[in-house]
């Protein structure tokens, strides 16, 4: 029988996995966001958010991407608190919930990740890239 993750030791392993999250999400994706508009310019950044920061400068962009972090670690808090302070039986279906989420967060960066580096490298996104394979693909 399987012996359940205590809840201040899952609690600890969450904060891992955010940070993980918001490196990806905000560090990796800072610094491959500001090679790619170098290689092809602000213009082409999907995020008009972002796409504003980039024209505004890097000190601007910095600034927007550490309003975003000290958003998301509130976020982060108040959802790893729910987690904690869930009563039984509800404190597992809070938990799965809060892992797949970060999981789908971590997927998320990684993908970005690959997408910037596909414009540093080809300048061209992943979507565009993938629909020009399937056109390829057509009979």
């Amino acid at each position: 029988m399987e012996v359940p993750v205590p809840r201040r030791k899952r609690v600890e392993e969450y904060w891992s996995w955010v940070a993980v999250a918001l490196f990806l999400l905000l560090t990796v994706d800072l610094l491959t966001t500001i090679l790619a508009a170098g290689a092809v310019g602000a213009t082409a950044e999907a995020n008009p958010i972002v796409r504003w920061a980039l024209s505004r400068g890097t000190p601007i962009l910095i600034g927007v991407n550490l309003f975003a972090l000290g958003l998301l670690v509130l976020l982060f808090y108040g959802l790893i608190r729910l987690a904690r302070d869930a009563p039984e039986p509800y404190d597992e279906v809070v938990a799965v919930s809060f892992e797949v989420w970060i999981g789908l967060l971590v997927a998320a960066g990684l993908l970005i990740f690959a997408n910037n580096l596909l414009v540093i490298v080809l300048h061209r996104d992943l979507v565009s890239l993938v629909a020009g394979l399937l056109d390829a693909m057509v009979f």
